[in-house]
């Protein structure tokens, strides 16, 4: 027992005072002094502080906080000297959970309480659980940028702050449904209505406000966005947020896994809001045809929105719904396909051959398109200069596995034209392949997609890919002739009305075209998506927005072994890009499908992989902490690993084991 006196008042035991703060890291707050030994364990500590504290109230999700080691005490059985605690140890006694407001994708902000002890990726966890949003691995936080110094001190709007702090969540129970929406959301009208918020797309911005926010204008402004990332394998509290602190909630990582409207109302709304405000604030970049299709898509969201137009099923019972749709299921994969084809599938190979129109540029060349028979076999593209010189030795062939495919359409002037950028050894060889109309582009499109992943045309993906380019390709063809608009209850004409533009383009077509020539524009592209449903659009905008040659790359400027300047390292789901800084070209891919290893230095802060065929790529990080592209590619490897008969399993282990680092906080 700690403590032991003569009667002269002196100790003769091995006790010594430990002082403890009560509250958050706060200099001025009220402390606790406890007699205490190395053998004390946690457990006892805490149990001195709260009869000392001498006041009623649940403390269970109170513990310590050790300042100088930056870690909590959390292992209640440990004795102070397992820890390694002394007497100069500054402690505080504080809880878990403490509030945070969230800026979320769709821009509005959300305050509730989340756990400061736990590692970030177990706190998302939890707050995915709360905001009823599923496969929180897709997502994590950042840290908000710091706001500018503005020369007139300008008054700030109000902002609504939605709150879900007293809202509380059983654990490993899932939460049930009521009223259409999660039980804990029908609580009262302000949690029914922060639902609402988060289930439901937003309107429009105001035109002046987006023009006066930050834009990047390079891609040396795109790295600064993921330099922000906090570390998943860290709690909050290690990495200096403090209560009451601001932090954006955003989707990482562009892999989205069964995507549902049924069951994911709040992922689908969300993940559409940061797909609109991509486009909006010039994130990633997008033709003039492309954006009338995006800002129809919008007009069109917004006015079903508005006009309370949700996917909400009624009298159907969800169960006979997932009954039909299991029996639906089975029937396809019985009716398959018969014994013989099945046959002819594994014999034959999958081939395109077709007279295809090719350039390569080249320097001091002004040459042109020629036209040449063109083979597609496997992951090989082969052209040949006529039909009759096809059986023998070709102009070129190149392997399309691991190389970059980039559309280059403009529907409305009939160009179909796919670029590639093949790896060789002195780079990147580029080659433009212009088909003749829709069908021929998506044919070949999809197959050179397969092919730069390492698979075929025999893949059973290859059919759904060339119906989604044809699927695009159609948003982008203007409506026809009158005479079936009128049909459409969301057709032009009914529709014109209240329509401002310059809430649906990005900035540079605001300057570009005047409202008057945008409108016309976008309710002809309107009329291609007039007949979709509210989560049909949702879902036809985030295709869109995936389509795009940009889509899901994510910027660090790093420094390659042995060059003298910086570059770009782009990383997107399945592969590293290697980008010129000073002129945007790629200049090397990488699949991860290729990937052996890769080790990170942290001495050094150095990031080095191994590829098959003995290629080594070792870089340092310049605009972010080399942590967060080892995150990135360890959640993207997980990420890859996940498969629908394992439902909505996590293997958090395997997760932290993937993205934790190793470096010395």
């Amino acid at each position: 027992m700690a403590g032991m006196k003569t009667a002269t008042g002196d100790y003769i035991d091995s006790s010594w005072e430990l002082r403890v703060f009560i509250g958050e890291e706060d200099p001025e707050a009220e402390s606790l002094t406890l007699r205490v030994t190395g053998e004390s364990h946690i457990g006892g500590v805490l149990l001195k502080i709260v009869e000392e504290i001498k006041r009623k109230q649940d403390w269970s999700d109170h513990a310590i906080w050790w300042e100088q080691k930056r870690q909590w005490l959390l292992q209640t059985h440990w004795t102070l000297d397992k820890y390694g605690i002394l007497a100069d140890a500054r402690l505080f006694f504080g809880p878990q959970h403490r509030p945070v407001i969230l800026r979320l994708p769709n821009r509005r902000a959300l305050r509730l309480r989340a756990s400061f002890s736990q590692p970030l990726f177990q706190a998302m966890v939890a707050i995915c659980r709360l905001l009823s949003i599923r496969h929180p691995e897709e997502m994590s936080l950042l840290r908000a940028p710091e706001k500018e110094k503005k020369k007139k001190k300008e008054k700030e709007p109000e902002e609504e702050v939605y709150d879900l702090t007293k809202v509380v969540l059983v654990g490993g129970v899932a939460p049930a449904s009521f009223r259409g929406m999660p039980a804990h959301f029908s609580d009262s009208a302000q949690t029914e209505a922060c639902y609402h918020m988060l289930s439901r797309p937003q309107p429009p911005p105001d035109p002046l406000l987006l023009q006066r926010l930050p834009r990047p204008s390079s891609l040396l402004d795109k790295t600064q966005l993921h330099s922000r990332w906090l570390d998943s394998s860290r709690c909050l509290m290690q990495q200096g947020i403090k209560a009451g602190d601001t932090l954006w909630l955003r989707f990482k990582y562009y892999s989205f896994f069964d995507l549902d409207p049924k069951t994911d109302p709040v992922r689908l709304t969300q993940l559409y809001e940061q797909a609109r405000w991509d486009l909006l604030l010039e994130e990633i970049d997008c033709t003039e045809e492309e954006m009338m299709v995006f800002a129809a898509l919008q007009y069109h969201i917004n006015k079903l929105s508005q006009s309370g137009e949700v996917d909400e099923p009624a009298g159907t019972d969800s169960g006979l719904d997932d009954l039909d749709l299991a029996l639906s299921n089975l029937e396809v994969k019985l009716e398959g396909s018969a014994p013989t084809d099945m046959l002819d599938s594994l014999t034959t190979i999958p081939e395109l051959k077709d007279h295809l129109r090719i350039f390569r540029p080249r320097k001091l060349t002004l040459k042109g398109y020629r036209q040449h028979w063109v083979v597609f076999k496997e992951t090989t593209l082969s052209y040949y200069k006529s039909q009759d010189e096809a059986p023998g030795e070709p102009i070129q062939q190149l392997n399309l596995k691991g190389c970059e495919v980039v559309p280059d359409v403009n529907v409305s002037g009939q160009k179909f034209c796919i670029k590639l950028l093949v790896p060789s050894p002195e780079g990147m060889s580029e080659i433009y392949l212009r088909c003749q109309d829709e069908q021929q582009y998506a044919r070949w499109m999809a197959g050179c997609r397969l092919a730069s992943k390492g698979r075929t045309m025999a893949d059973s993906s290859y059919s759904s890919e060339v119906q989604a380019i044809l699927a695009f390709l159609s948003l982008q063809r203007t409506g026809g002739g009158g005479g079936g608009s009128g049909n459409h209850p969301q057709g032009p004409d009914a529709s014109a009305e209240g329509l401002n533009p310059y809430g649906l383009v990005a900035p540079r077509f605001q300057r570009k075209f005047k409202a008057k020539q945008l409108t016309p524009r976008i309710l002809e592209a309107h009329q291609n998506v007039a007949q979709l449903s509210l989560s049909e659009a949702q879902l036809r905008f985030i295709q869109a927005w995936q389509s795009l040659p940009d889509f899901g790359i994510s910027y660090v400027v790093v420094r390659f072994k042995g060059s003298r300047k910086d570059e770009i390292l782009g990383i997107a789901n399945n592969r590293l890009i290697r980008i010129d800084l000073s002129v945007g070209d790629v200049v090397k891919t990488w699949r991860f499908s290729n990937m052996r290893q890769w080790n990170v230095n942290w001495d050094i802060r150095q990031v080095a992989i191994e590829f098959d065929e003995h290629i080594n790529v070792a870089f340092s990080c310049v605009s972010a902490s080399c942590r967060i592209v080892h995150e990135y590619i360890g959640g993207y490897i997980f990420l890859s690993t996940r498969e629908r008969a394992r439902g909505e399993e996590l293997d958090e282990d395997l997760f932290l084991q993937l993205t934790g680092g190793h470096e010395a906080f």
